[in-house]
């Protein structure tokens, strides 16, 4: 016959408090509390999300494509001397054009030295086969600010000889907004940060003054960069490699940049397989050409 045993209580269910329900309830108000704060801190947070989205209304870009830029309109160099677009735009070179201001936070600052870091990497030299142009939308901003930026960013290229190449301009609100509206760039200022909301954009312009790309962001990749500008300047710069990529390349607007194109690469191949095989065959002919031909007699 077994002796039954009576088990002892295990030392967890020693610790438990008497009142269990009491501790339960506690547990529950102090999740519901959290559930709460976390809650009204979400709907805070989201209204000041979309309080800073709606000063992003009307900002942005509205692609115009073979727009020709006002070409008579004025503003001031960073030498303080007054000079039209038409001046400066050259009837052999494309330009880079960006619409910045020297006193962005952030932004301007990001996209320009995305910009230069691209063109670092590519053969193609500012001052011999493209310009940039970079225009303050802030018409606060002085000649001796923009001369202070360009300083800065031609250092920053590495190649102080390309100076001539690169044309800071500040000017009034009137030419700055009809320039601005003239490539669809639309930016807005917010009085309380005393900040301007603009997108980060590069426009390639052709040499007679015409919208040809806009590239986004504040990474530029030197291939997207060097095609862009040879496909604007129409064959009058880069490389007989370069034009034969623009055959074999588009320009891809969702992914910015140029995508290869399956039917021009099958017509390039095809190209080529024909010399290869010409180069091979043809001296074979040559040879067999140039071997005389003997008769023999069978007696």
């Amino acid at each position: 016959m077994k002796v039954l045993r009576k088990r002892r209580p295990t030392i967890a269910l020693m610790l438990l408090p008497l009142n269990v329900g009491k501790v339960i309830r506690s547990f529950f108000y102090r999740l519901i509390t959290l559930i709460a704060i976390l809650v009204f801190a979400g709907i805070a947070e989201a209204q000041l999300l979309q309080d800073e989205f709606g000063k992003l209304d009307g900002v942005g870009v509205d692609e115009k494509l073979e727009a020709v830029l006002p070409l008579d309109l004025t503003f001031k160099n960073s030498s303080g001397q007054e000079v039209t677009l038409g001046e400066i735009l050259s009837s052999e070179k494309p330009l880079l054009l960006s619409l910045n201001y020297s006193d962005c936070p952030m932004l301007c600052r990001l996209q320009l030295n995305g910009l230069v870091d691209g063109m670092r990497q590519m053969r193609l030299e500012v001052g011999t086969d493209f310009d940039v142009v970079s225009v303050s939308v802030d018409p606060l901003e002085t000649p001796m600010r923009a001369r202070l930026t360009k300083q800065n960013y031609v250092r920053s290229y590495g190649r102080p000889q390309t100076a001539s190449g690169w044309h800071f301009l500040c000017g009034d609100k009137s030419s700055i907004d009809k320039l601005a509206d003239s490539v669809g760039f639309r930016f807005k200022y917010v009085p309380e940060r005393d900040e301007y909301a603009h997108a980060a954009v590069t426009i390639v312009i052709t040499p007679g003054g015409v919208v040809s790309r806009y590239l986004y962001g504040v990474v530029y990749e030197p291939q997207t960069l060097r095609l862009a500008l040879v496909e604007a300047a129409e064959g009058k710069i880069g490389t007989t490699l370069d034009r034969v990529l623009l055959f074999c390349f588009h320009y891809d607007a969702s992914s910015g940049r140029y995508a290869p194109v399956a039917r021009n690469l099958l017509k390039v191949g095809g190209v080529a397989t024909l010399i290869v095989m010409a180069a091979g065959l043809i001296p074979v002919w040559l040879k067999r050409r140039q071997v005389p031909v003997t008769s023999e007699v069978v007696a």
